[in-house]
């Protein structure tokens, strides 16, 4: 973190790449928490929980150093409103992943086995979401590079397709297990259908919030 400073100064993006990545992290461990779900193993579900806290917790700080070493007097190639609000998109994915592994371990969730396959195809493409956005935001310094212009201009806006396209197949996903949890919800406990469709919602937010980092680098392109 003491060396934010001097990270700004050869690269103002390499901290959002930092930050990206860390957001990355953290929610890619909800398939190995989610399959801890799976076996009941409520000691591995607590201590991946854990994990997945202190990974937020880690790229909250990096976002707060971000937005207090990004000073305006800078020289920037890009706005400096528009790299604080692309750290709040990242930041949000990590948000809404530990929001998820914290619900799930406080009312120790059970997912009906009839379910499982469709929930971990569901959430494994939320993933794919979240990895697009983060080698998207790698891109960054090939992108100041050649000018926000060329190959790599066009290589980005490809990337931010695919991203579009992944967050698709999660709303084809999300419907598809609504569907199936509703076939069955009448064998449930209310209350327990209440959170697994809570659960699925916010499954979903990861795919949005990721593409809402591809939009926002978009905007980003399209200004240049």
């Amino acid at each position: 973190m003491s060396l934010i400073s001097d990270l700004f100064a050869a690269s103002p993006f390499r901290p959002m790449q930092d930050h990206i990545s860390k957001v990355h992290e953290c929610v890619s461990e909800l398939k190995p928490f989610l399959e801890a779900v799976y076996r009941k193993d409520w000691a591995q579900v607590d201590s991946l929980q854990q994990k997945i806290s202190r990974f937020e917790n880690e790229a909250d700080d990096l976002k707060k150093e971000i937005r207090l070493k990004l000073p305006g007097g800078i020289f920037l190639p890009v706005a400096r409103t528009d790299l604080l609000g692309l750290v709040t998109a990242q930041d949000k994915l990590a948000n809404r992943a530990k929001d998820i592994a914290g619900l799930m371990t406080g009312r120790q969730m059970e997912v009906p086995e009839v379910l499982q396959p469709s929930f971990m195809a569901y959430l494994e493409r939320c993933i794919d979401a979240s990895e697009q956005a983060h080698k998207a935001i790698h891109e960054l310094d090939e992108l100041v590079e050649t000018g926000f212009r060329g190959r790599e201009a066009n290589l980005v806006e490809e990337m931010i397709s695919k991203l579009d396209e992944i967050e698709n197949d999660t709303d084809v996903l999300q419907r598809k297990l609504r569907k199936e949890l509703f076939a069955i919800e009448a064998d449930l406990p209310a209350v327990n259908v209440i959170f697994l469709y809570k659960v699925i919602d916010w499954i979903g937010d990861l795919g949005d919030r990721a593409e809402r980092v591809g939009s926002d680098l978009e905007l980003m392109l399209a200004r240049k």
